[in-house]
């Protein structure tokens, strides 16, 4: 008797996990359904394009997509004249790795100048982006450049948080290259629940930083 209940109680919170999974990310996607733009042509201008950082290379050295077609996206926003500057709010948690002055880079390599790149070092994860984004850079009315999974956690913390947002969808990786990752997005996003709940913060603030 003791074996079913465990058994009973153990299924019981598997199906509680599942279905909160699976209504968060559907709540998340069709909440910021509207927000969300794939091409220059038609999305809205804004000062301010906010680039999720992430790293160039995987393990093995192989290039991570994610981030080169996201560079590609920050690029060809900025050269349609959609945005003025580009904020890369990234993680620079050891010396050795700093992705906010490694996209700069590329983005210089591509044409874009280095007055119009600033950066946020203390961006460690989306929730602490958006909030320096405002507290700290003084942007309210932003573009989010990141893929459309990202793109959509993004955004509904910044409806959450009182930031107007859209996003500008880089290109994704094809379902089997990202599967892993799309996998620990659902999970991200019953995080991201319980971080608003309670009010988490970022875990950096510091000085002010005007963007022009």
């Amino acid at each position: 008797m003791r074996s079913k209940t465990i058994f009973r109680i153990a299924g019981g919170a598997l199906v509680l996990t599942a279905a909160t999974v699976f209504a968060t990310d559907r709540w998340v996607t069709a909440s910021t359904r509207k927000q969300l733009y794939s091409d220059t042509q038609h999305i809205p201008h804004n000062k301010v394009g906010l680039l999720l950082g992430t790293t160039k290379f995987l393990k093995g050295g192989w290039i991570n997509y994610y981030y080169q077609y996201r560079i590609d996206a920050a690029v060809a926003l900025f050269q349609a004249g959609k945005i003025d500057f580009i904020l890369i709010s990234g993680d620079n948690g050891t010396e050795h790795y700093n992705e906010p002055e490694t996209m700069q880079a590329d983005l210089i390599a591509r044409g874009v100048p280095k007055e119009k790149i600033f950066l946020d070092y203390a961006g460690f994860r989306t929730l602490d982006s958006i909030l320096r984004c405002k507290e700290v850079f003084g942007e309210n009315s932003i573009t989010i450049i990141s893929q459309p999974f990202h793109n959509q956690r993004a955004l509904f913390i910044a409806n959450h948080k009182e930031v107007a947002a859209i996003g500008f969808n880089a290109r994704d990786v094809n379902r089997y290259g990202g599967l892993r990752t799309q996998a620990r997005e659902k999970l991200a996003r019953v995080k991201m629940l319980l971080d608003l709940a309670f009010d988490k913060q970022a875990k950096f603030y510091g000085e002010k930083i005007k963007i022009q």
